[in-house]
């Protein structure tokens, strides 16, 4: 974990509010990112990244510097959070296509089509980003979002860099046989 990180956790750990405000800064994509793929739901996924942070603030105070990067917590975090959501809400309601395009204005018709490619694309690496096992989706989401080496994933997860790699190489191979599953690529 960087020195400077180290420095802000102990910041925002005495209420530092701008502490917590650069922790926030650094991860909030990261964390949003791992949502989005877990729950393929944008308003959802921002929701549940926010609620991450609120839990951070509550339970910064517990947290121990002990070489694993905050970032690895907070995931720890949004996993629970996404495993209560889905014991909760078995049956989630989704906003059919035709009902988003009567709230779209004319002027933004053009778009649409772009945006629904785009997102059916999105949709389609999530819903094959959910075969794979929490680990693997860690490292693929580490490794190919955020741009980490495999010295960083290897930190974040507690691994050796070996096995990031084997995770790596498995969750790719899951992944081809997901999305030619989800028909998103023939394999």
């Amino acid at each position: 974990m960087p020195d400077d990180e180290v420095r802000l956790i102990q910041l925002a750990q005495q209420g530092d509010a701008e502490a917590c405000a650069e922790l926030y800064d650094r991860h909030y994509d990261a964390v949003y990112r791992y949502c989005y793929y877990r729950v393929s739901d944008v308003v959802l996924a921002q929701d549940l990244a926010a609620e991450v942070f609120v839990r951070m603030v509550e339970k910064l105070h517990t947290f121990k510097v002990r070489g694993r990067p905050l970032l690895a917590w907070l995931y720890t975090i949004a996993r629970n959070l996404i495993t209560d959501l889905h014991r909760q809400n078995k049956n989630a309601v989704h906003l059919e296509l035709e009902e988003a395009e009567a709230l779209v204005n004319d002027g933004e018709k053009e778009d649409m089509a772009d945006h629904i490619e785009q997102r059916l694309q999105a949709d389609c690496l999530a819903a094959a980003m959910r075969h794979l096992t929490d680990e693997q989706r860690q490292v693929v989401l580490a490794k190919f979002m955020e741009g980490f080496t495999n010295a960083q994933v290897a930190r974040l997860l507690n691994k050796t860099e070996g096995a990031v790699k084997s995770l790596q190489h498995r969750a790719l191979q899951a992944l081809r046989r997901a999305l030619a599953r989800e028909r998103c690529y023939e394999a």
